[in-house]
């Protein structure tokens, strides 16, 4: 089985040419795809032919993958949209070729790649699970400096706050569940994974004050998993789910959207925050955080989140195997 760990470029203008060099120095067996020319100046490469090929030690072992324009920091380029696309293509032809281990990709700009190549996915994660086949995903966000853990998993993602309770439907939900618990138990070597599901309204709708859908869909929802054998515990109230002694009893949480799921872990793992793909045929991981153009090329980047999403995605792949 392949070992290294592919990291993808990003937008070029963005943070991510500078931190894989950064990551590197992490002792992470990496390869990067992407530009050399968009490397930091002074950056120690070695362009290798195969994603398995030895490099010299220190040197950042580089897939390249030529660009139409030079990279200017914090200016993205529509003339690079493109080839930053197609970048994500080879990453994940590569990975279901069984050529690397795993793939974490750096950020990119959805806008950027609107405007530059027609790019006409939410991001990463619809991307991939279309270059998978068109699988069902789900998105999980997970610690990796926190104890207990928090891993969390929004049923509904990039949505208004308006449309979720019409989004939020069973075989939404359920999907979530599954697709938490199948990853748990292979790609984070937990055999008995014990799941959260937080409820959509104030206090899991107390009785149905608040809201029915706790108990015209979630609880029956929970009840008919549970006979399966899931161990599951919900809807609780989402508000007294990530306290540090409410974390230990559960494995991951489910979360009804969004910020529901995100603002517990950016406030506990904020540069620890590690984005993971539950579905794909192969393992994608990501750093929490986006281009951050406004930084770029000043030498202001922290590779933390970068450096825990490849030990994460490394962490998995042995876990996979």
């Amino acid at each position: 089985m392949a070992d290294r760990i592919l990291l993808t470029s990003g937008d070029p203008a963005g943070i991510g040419p500078e931190l894989a060099p950064l990551a590197l120095a992490s002792g992470i067996d990496l390869v990067w795809l992407g530009d050399p020319r968009h490397l930091p100046q002074g950056a120690v490469f070695a362009e290798i032919a195969h994603p398995s090929d030895p490099v010299p030690p220190g040197h950042l072992p580089v897939l390249r993958h030529d660009f139409p324009a030079p990279a200017r920091p914090g200016q993205p380029d529509p003339a690079n949209a493109a080839a930053t696309v197609a970048v994500i293509e080879r990453a994940a032809q590569l990975a279901l070729a069984g050529k690397v281990a795993a793939i974490t990709t750096a950020p990119i700009s959805k806008e950027a790649l609107q405007k530059g190549a027609g790019f006409a996915f939410p991001g990463h994660t619809e991307f991939l699970a279309h270059l998978a086949g068109d699988v069902p995903v789900a998105m999980m966000l997970a610690s990796t400096t926190v104890t207990p853990p928090c891993r969390v998993v929004p049923a509904t993602i990039h949505i208004p706050l308006k449309d979720v309770p019409e989004a939020l439907t069973e075989a939404a939900l359920e999907q979530a569940i599954r697709l938490t618990r199948a990853a748990l138990i292979r790609d984070f070597g937990i055999d008995a994974p014990r799941i959260a599901v937080a409820g959509l309204n104030p206090h899991a709708g107390e009785g149905g004050r608040m809201g029915l859908e706790e108990q015209q869909m979630i609880a029956p929802l929970i009840a008919r998993l549970r006979a399966e054998g899931f161990s599951l515990t919900g809807p609780l109230p989402a508000d007294t789910m990530f306290h540090a002694p409410a974390r230990a009893r559960y494995d991951a949480a489910i979360c009804a959207y969004h910020d529901q799921a995100l603002i517990p872990i950016k406030t506990l793992d904020f540069a620890g925050g590690v984005n993971v793909t539950l579905g794909l045929p192969f393992i994608r991981t990501s750093p929490d955080h986006g281009t951050a153009f406004d930084i770029a090329g000043k030498g202001l980047a922290d590779p933390s989140s970068t450096i825990a999403a490849l030990k994460m995605a490394e962490a998995m792949a042995k876990a996979r195997a």
